[in-house]
């Protein structure tokens, strides 16, 4: 049991009805998870105003509630706070309720576009190979050491993010590396939590579903150092254009990392192929499995942050050369002489990416077969963009569907056709069915080429009105392709 004045503590209140001196057991924004003696946070949310739901929280046993609007009439046994944010209030109160356990451990966060889930997997398997108790949270996975917990957001809610850090203490975690997206800043997820760090990674076009501007969203990035303390550290990459825009108002020690040009923690790639990346970090050689530029400022953002948290840098090199790729990022295999690869891409720079890679490999006596659709109920504007960049760097593209949601596949498809230019439009067919397009795909493939199939990465669903159907990229194809081996 809690206070409910000291959960309050930091929180900007507005007004109170009621006796703030009472015990509450809990916190929750669900009124469907309301029992006896808990705190109830009313949220004005994208679909569904909590504020309708506070008579039911307090029929569930709520004695005490936050809200943004005060209701018309009051009950004696019921607590009234009225705050300026609730989402806000929740982070905060969240994180008082579980004694703010973020403080105990070395949590480090890393937002961007593109590289999130990289570098804190990395991150994790190489503080783990060091010796260390580690915990992560990710798009992917969430992992105490390495027992596993299914993930469902990029970034937790505010109450299960603490939940999750009480956890890692708890089990002697020494660090914790998490992905920050931009929802959660924006949406206060991360509100009252102490972050020992923080990496930027680069920003493109991406969720101006939720943002509406790109302006809005590179603010919402830059909000997440904004919170970090005074003595934390915040790490940001030099060659992206907003690189250094990011930290213009954070507390936090300043440091850059970059490929391009001169920085704290410089690369040099010396050589890129399908073998992995020859490179020279801090003045030191390395090789590692991973492929293309993009990993290259994985691995430098992973070194960086390393340094920063006073690891050895000889062991870090040696350790960063041994790690294994993650899932679903830039995965690839090899059947019948045909390179296929598996990438998360579902934004145009990540696309672009991706196919920028594959071109500085390829020898030039091969296709480039590129499988790719959008999502339904996100950013439309990026549809025909995503067609565009894919034509430019294949041989041949088929349009397809990737997670529709409640929006038509075909619609989707149409919209993104009309980013293909007339020069273009040969070599591009529309299999709306994914499984079909893949295996159209694989069938068209001949030896040496290369097929990459992008947009779901890890994903093992696609979600079809409001339901999940198994269905994983990386399966199908390794599938099509052993079957056309043996045709």
């Amino acid at each position: 049991m809690k206070n409910l004045k000291d959960i309050l503590y930091g929180v900007s209140i507005l007004e109170v009805v009621g006796d703030t001196s009472i015990e509450l057991s809990g916190i929750t924004f669900d009124s469907r998870k309301v029992v006896n003696d808990v705190c109830y946070v009313a949220q004005l949310g994208t679909q569904v105003d909590g504020h309708d739901f506070i008579e039911k929280s307090i029929a569930n046993g709520a004695t005490a509630v936050i809200c943004e609007k005060m209701p018309k009439s009051f009950l004696k046994s019921v607590t009234y706070v009225m705050v300026q944010d609730s989402g806000q209030a929740l982070g905060v109160m969240a994180s008082n309720f579980y004694d703010n356990h973020s403080s105990k451990i070395k949590l480090v966060g890393v937002t961007g576009t593109n590289g999130k889930t990289t570098t804190v997997t990395l991150l994790h398997q190489l503080f783990t190979k060091l010796g260390h108790h580690v915990g992560l949270i990710s798009t992917v996975v969430n992992k105490i050491g390495e027992k596993e917990i299914k993930s469902t957001h990029t970034t937790p809610d505010a109450i299960q993010l603490n939940e999750l850090l009480v956890e890692m203490f708890l089990d002697g975690c020494e660090f914790c590396f998490m992905e920050v997206s931009s929802h959660a800043v924006v949406q206060h997820r991360v509100a009252g939590i102490t972050f020992a760090g923080g990496a930027f990674t680069n920003i493109t076009h991406e969720h101006l579903d939720f943002h509406k501007t790109f302006k809005e969203y590179i603010k919402a990035k830059q909000s997440f150092f904004t919170l970090l303390p005074k003595g934390a550290f915040a790490l940001s990459n030099k060659d992206d254009k907003n690189g250094e825009v990011m930290l213009q108002e954070t507390a936090a020690v300043k440091h850059f990392y970059a490929l391009k040009t001169q920085a704290e923690f410089k690369t040099k790639v010396i050589e890129s192929s399908f073998d992995g990346l020859s490179l020279n970090i801090d003045g030191q050689d390395f090789w590692s499995p991973f492929i293309g530029y993009f990993n290259a400022y994985n691995l430098t953002t992973v070194y960086g942050i390393a340094m920063l948290l006073g690891q050895d840098k000889m062991q870090v090199l040696t350790v960063l050369s041994t790690l294994n790729a993650v899932a679903g990022r830039f995965q690839h295999l090899k059947i019948g002489g045909v390179t296929g690869i598996v990438d998360y891409a579902h934004s145009p720079d990540a696309l672009e990416n991706v196919l920028k890679t594959i071109k500085d490999i390829r020898t030039g006596n091969e296709e480039v077969i590129t499988i790719v659709g959008c999502g339904g109920d996100r950013d439309r504007t990026k549809r025909p963009l995503m067609a565009a960049i894919a034509c430019k760097l294949s041989d041949r593209v088929i349009l397809t569907s990737d997670n529709p949601r409640t929006e038509n596949p075909d619609a989707i498809i149409e919209e993104m056709k009309t980013g293909v230019d007339a020069a273009s439009k040969r070599k591009v067919i529309a299999i709306t069915n994914r499984k079909e397009a893949i295996r159209t795909a694989s069938s068209l493939a001949q030896a040496n080429d290369i097929l990459l199939v992008a947009g779901k990465g890890h994903e093992n669903y696609q979600e079809i009105n409001g339901e999940r159907f198994h269905f994983d990229d990386l399966e199908i194809l390794t599938e099509a392709l052993t079957e056309n081996q043996t045709k």
